[in-house]
């Protein structure tokens, strides 16, 4: 299973990139299961906390991703 994961503000600047595709993931992968994944690739993304989107809806950690989905993780937003 492949799905392409993208990464906004901070994210982006520690992964190096705006996105990257992801493949080998098992039928029934998670978000959490897809962030796992992520952080073995980019272990700088480990310590930072973020919120998940799966094809532009907020998702949390528990959701079913399917083959072709888009992921993406949205670092903690503060404003003033």
């Amino acid at each position: 299973m492949r799905v392409r994961v993208l990464f906004f503000a901070g994210l982006r600047e520690r992964a190096g990139s705006g996105s990257i595709d992801l493949e080998g993931l098992l039928p029934g992968a998670t978000v959490r299961d897809v962030r796992r994944a992520v952080e073995e690739r980019c272990p700088a993304l480990a310590s930072v906390p973020a919120a998940a989107a799966v094809n532009l809806e907020y998702a949390p950690p528990e959701r079913v991703v399917a083959d072709g989905d888009e992921v993406a993780f949205l670092p903690p937003v503060s404003g003033g």
